[in-house]
């Protein structure tokens, strides 16, 4: 378990994307989001991020994307994702992906990874797997992780993936309106949810969502703080101080980049300690000691 008092952050959304059996992302994919992040072309293997983080006294969610079924490129695997995390129980949480086009195969993959590898949450990516969030081919996922009590990560707003490349890799961005996810919050009320990003061009959406259902939550990864919408500051120094929650978007983006940009906005000293580290640190109050 991870020692809460001895972090200084917990940052909810980072990409596991080397594995040992290649890279996660097709070569035309990855350099066209390492341009548009200004990212380094070098993506570290997990136990190379586990150590990055401990260097920092920081804690990190670490998934992979499954989206095989629309990309045709395989996943880093969930197993060894969940793995290299336990290896690293005292840094790292392993969240998994599964992909909602390969249906039951799907759903049963997903009870596997909780009941034996102890995942604690599921990453989803509309824009990449190709699915509105609230297709109900991807409810019976969604049962299986309300009823562990687990967390649902979903992209929301443009992605970089694609992004730069032609036709932006045949990737749509229609799939990323959070009101698709406001859907998912009504049928599963209790099924925790996390709006990745700031969701551009449907932040007042994402507002609306997080403030309307109380389990629905903001992560900010994926943007430097100096770029974030005026509305989404205001809200999570107010009404939503208790549902924002720090994420990088590493490799993409360095927690140390976005830290540093975090530390000039006008946030609450009162709010800033929950956005790094508190509201992360009671959604996923089972790894933390």
């Amino acid at each position: 378990m991870i020692d809460l008092s001895t972090v200084v952050a917990i940052d909810v959304h980072t990409h596991a994307e080397v594995s040992s059996t290649g890279e996660s992302l097709s070569a035309e994919l990855k350099a066209g989001a390492d341009g548009y992040f200004k990212a380094g072309d070098e993506r570290p293997t997990i136990p190379e991020m586990a150590a990055f983080y401990r260097e920092r006294n920081m804690a990190a969610v670490v998934f992979t994307v499954d989206a095989e079924s629309a990309t045709g490129q395989p996943p880093v695997p969930n197993d060894e994702v969940a793995a290299e995390c336990a290896a690293n129980a005292d840094v790292l949480i392993p969240f998994a992906s599964v992909d909602p086009w390969k249906g039951k195969a799907a759903v049963r993959q997903a009870r596997v990874l909780i009941e034996e590898h102890g995942v604690r949450g599921f990453k989803f990516h509309p824009n990449v797997q190709g699915f509105f969030p609230n297709d109900r081919m991807a409810y019976p996922i969604y049962e299986v992780i309300q009823e562990a009590g687990l967390v649902a990560l979903f992209h929301t707003g443009q992605t970089g993936i694609g992004a730069k490349v032609r036709g932006g890799g045949g990737i749509r961005l229609k799939y990323s309106n959070p009101l698709h996810v406001d859907d998912v919050a009504a049928d599963f009320p209790d099924l925790p949810i996390i709006l990745a990003h700031p969701s551009f061009p449907w932040q007042d959406e994402a507002l609306a969502v997080a403030t309307h259902k109380p389990l629905v939550h903001i992560d900010l990864s994926g943007w430097s703080p100096k770029y974030f919408p005026p509305q989404l500051v205001q809200y999570a120094n107010t009404l939503l101080q208790d549902k924002v929650l720090f994420g990088s978007d590493y490799p993409l983006l360095s927690p140390d980049r976005w830290l540093a940009d975090f530390a000039k906005l006008p946030i609450k000293d009162e709010v800033r300690p929950k956005i790094l580290k508190h509201n992360a640190a009671r959604l996923l109050n089972k790894d933390f000691a």
